[in-house]
């Protein structure tokens, strides 16, 4: 699968960003993202965090655990995360591939209440079935999760406001589907390999001048 770069367009707020070929830019950033809409995308509560809480650049993953680029993906972040000391990565749970996808996104940020949601997110990536209500809590099983405390929370605020802000985001931002991964003022979409990552996120930190 291709991957194609954009540069995010700065807006009012964040109700009017468009996504613009990268090549259509210069290099003296004339549309810089809008704070309010790196805070909304960097700083969400809601968001699982992996990597360092405090690392000095953030990338950002949009994604569905029915994508099936997503999953090719999951062990490239790992890489990333291993490698890079200072970088942060922020999840990002878009479900855009019909309910089973929904009923996954609810259950993985459930888990967050059970402190296993990165043994969870692996195990939906991972596994070889579709995500659907059976497949997804054979997994919660698999790696220890209470079902019924799993399911309850599945129904709280901040999963349903989770959801619901990616999804408009992704449309306030004009995003292509999943993966789609962000650092800096640039977004990629579609796989991407150990080497491009890395570049993504160095071209973040030269763009936002951090170490």
């Amino acid at each position: 699968m291709p991957t194609r770069r954009l540069i995010l367009a700065s807006g009012a707020a964040f109700g009017t960003m468009a996504a613009l070929p990268a090549l259509a830019q210069n290099a003296d950033r004339p549309n810089p993202m809008p704070d309010v809409l790196r805070e909304a995308l960097e700083r969400d509560p809601t968001s699982p965090v992996l990597g360092n809480p405090e690392g000095n650049i953030t990338l950002v993953e949009f994604f569905d655990y029915n994508c099936p680029h997503c999953r090719k993906m999951v062990n490239v972040v790992q890489q990333i995360v291993s490698s890079d000391p200072e970088l942060r990565v922020v999840y990002r749970e878009w479900p855009v591939f019909g309910p089973g996808s929904e009923f996954a996104a609810q259950a993985s940020l459930a888990s967050l209440n059970q402190g296993k949601y990165w043994q969870f997110h692996q195990g939906l990536l991972l596994m070889r079935d579709r995500a659907e209500e059976p497949s997804v809590m054979r997994i919660a099983r698999r790696v220890g999760l209470d079902e019924a405390k799993l399911r309850a929370d599945m129904q709280a605020q901040n999963v349903t406001d989770h959801i619901a802000n990616s999804a408009e985001l992704a449309d306030h931002m004009g995003l292509m589907g999943t993966p789609t991964f962000m650092c800096g003022d640039e977004a990629v979409f579609g796989e991407m390999s150990l080497k491009e990552l890395r570049e993504l996120v160095e071209r973040g930190r030269k763009t936002l001048g951090v170490a």
